[in-house]
C-alpha cells in the first residue's frame, strides 16, 4: 500500500460516521459549481459549453453526511455530455458513487444556434437557456429537458380593434418536456418558434424586418393562445411523457407581464 493510501485509511471518516437523529435528508450535495460540458446537435455535431452543475443525492437517516468531493470528482472525470443518454450515464454513476438510493442532477447552460433572416439570409447566432435535469430513484429515473424561447407576440385585440397597426412584444416561452427518449435542444426551440407571431433574428436588415412585422401582424396570439398550440404540440408528442408550457408578454402597453402557463403529466392518463 502507498504512503498516500495508507494515510487516507488513518484518516477519520467523519462524514461516513453514524447519525443518531434518525431525520433523512431529502437533498444533500453541491450547486453553483461551473464546468464544461459538450451538447450533441440535431445535425450530428457537438457544442462546447459551461454549464452550472447542481448535484445531490438523497441521505438516510443513519448516515451523518455524504460526500461532497466525490461529485467533483465525477465531473472531473470525464468530458461530459449534456443530452439524455449523458445525462442518464450521470445519475448512475452519482449513485454508484456515493451508493445512494435517491439522485439529482441539473445542468444550467447557453445553447447557441446560427439562425439566417428570413428574407436578407444574413446570419447571426442566438442564445437560448437550457436546463437538463434528471432524478433516479433505485433503477427508475425522470430526465427533463427546459428550453426559454424568446418570440414576439402580436396582440388580437389591439389588431381587432385598431384602425391601423396593433402592439406587439417579446416574450419568453418557456417549455419543460420529460422525455422517454432522445429529443434535440433544437426541436423544442422550433416547435415554440412556429406557434409564436413571428421567431426573433440577432440580425436583421430592412427587408427582414418588413417580413418580421408583416408576419406577426398576419399571425396575431394571446399568451393564452400560445401556451395552448404549444402545449398541443406537445401532447401530441408520444416521446414526451410530462410537460410544462408558461409565456411570459412583456407588454409594450402596460408596466407589468401577461402570463400562462400549462402543466399535465401523460401518463397519469393510463394509471
Amino acid at each position: 500500500m502507498s504512503n498516500t493510501a495508507n494515510q487516507t485509511a488513518s484518516i477519520a471518516d467523519v462524514q461516513g460516521a453514524a447519525d443518531a437523529r434518525r431525520i433523512a435528508i431529502d437533498k444533500v450535495g453541491i450547486k453553483g459549481i461551473r464546468h464544461p460540458a459538450r451538447v450533441t446537435t440535431r445535425n450530428g455535431g457537438e457544442q462546447h459549453t459551461v454549464a452550472h452543475f447542481a448535484m445531490y443525492v438523497g441521505l438516510p437517516h443513519d448516515r451523518r453526511g455524504t460526500h461532497m468531493s466525490r461529485f467533483v470528482e465525477i465531473l472531473n472525470s470525464a468530458e461530459l455530455s449534456l443530452s439524455v443518454t449523458g445525462m442518464r450515464q450521470l445519475l448512475i454513476t452519482v449513485q454508484q458513487n456515493l451508493a445512494a438510493h435517491s439522485v439529482y442532477v441539473e445542468a444550467r447552460f447557453p445553447y447557441f444556434i446560427t439562425k439566417k433572416a428570413p428574407v436578407s439570409g444574413v446570419a447571426s447566432a442566438l442564445d437560448y437557456d437550457v436546463i437538463i435535469s434528471g432524478e433516479r430513484h433505485g433503477t427508475e429515473d425522470h430526465i427533463t429537458l427546459t428550453v426559454l424561447v424568446p418570440v414576439t407576440s402580436l396582440c388580437p385585440c389591439s389588431k381587432e380593434i385598431a384602425d391601423y397597426g396593433a402592439h406587439n412584444q417579446r416574450a419568453h416561452v418557456t417549455v419543460s418536456a420529460r422525455v422517454a427518449e432522445l429529443v434535440y435542444i433544437e426541436e423544442l426551440i422550433d416547435l415554440v418558434e412556429e406557434e409564436a407571431s413571428c421567431e426573433i433574428f440577432g440580425l436583421i436588415k430592412r427587408p427582414d424586418e418588413k417580413y418580421i412585422t408583416e408576419r406577426a401582424y398576419d399571425n396575431p396570439k394571446f399568451v393564452e393562445d400560445m401556451v395552448r398550440d404549444v402545449a398541443a404540440r406537445l401532447g401530441a408528442d408520444a416521446r414526451i411523457l410530462a410537460y410544462g408550457v408558461e409565456s411570459e408578454n412583456f407588454e409594450s402597453i402596460h408596466n407589468h407581464s401577461a402570463y400562462a402557463q400549462i402543466k399535465h403529466d401523460k401518463t397519469a392518463e393510463t394509471r
